[in-house]
């Protein structure tokens, strides 16, 4: 019995989804400068960056440890600002979950903007939990960059 999940969550944003679409598609390693206690590297290993297909590994601390996940693109919406990461290497899939990806996009909400992050999982069973610190962590590192750009 497959053990899927989906978790979801929204962050208000003051800048249009072209500023948060760059960030994660385009030019991560600005998060780096941006929140060096977060986002430590952003590596290309393969393709073109922020081509579908091309793989990244991402160094970060999370919940204290410092930890690497290794995604690919899987899909890009330009209309819709989306980009599907799947997690194909790192703790997440190595060490957690059987399958893991990740959905961001910028949507409007009223005259103000909404990033909204997705994660589709799978548990190999119930002991592993839902992954909501991950969460809290991919939303306060939104609200940091966000922040960056209100005094920018």
């Amino acid at each position: 019995m497959a053990l899927s999940g989906k978790l979801i969550g929204y962050v208000d944003v003051s800048k249009d989804s072209d500023v948060f679409h760059e960030f994660f598609r385009h030019d991560p390693r600005k998060m780096i400068a941006i929140t060096p206690d977060r986002v430590h590297d952003c590596e290309l290993l393969e393709g073109e960056r922020g081509a579908v297909g091309s793989i990244i590994s991402w160094q970060y601390t999370h919940e204290g440890k410092k930890k690497v996940a290794k995604n690919i693109i899987e899909s890009v919406n330009e209309k819709n600002h989306m980009i599907v990461f799947k997690v194909v290497g790192g703790e997440l899939v190595d060490e957690l979950y059987k399958r893991f990806t990740i959905i961001f996009h910028v949507e409007p909400k009223g005259d103000k903007q909404v990033a909204a992050w997705t994660f589709e999982f799978e548990r190999p069973d119930t002991s592993v939990p839902y992954p909501i610190s991950l969460m809290d962590y991919i939303c306060n590192l939104t609200k940091d960059l966000d922040a960056h750009h209100i005094t920018k």
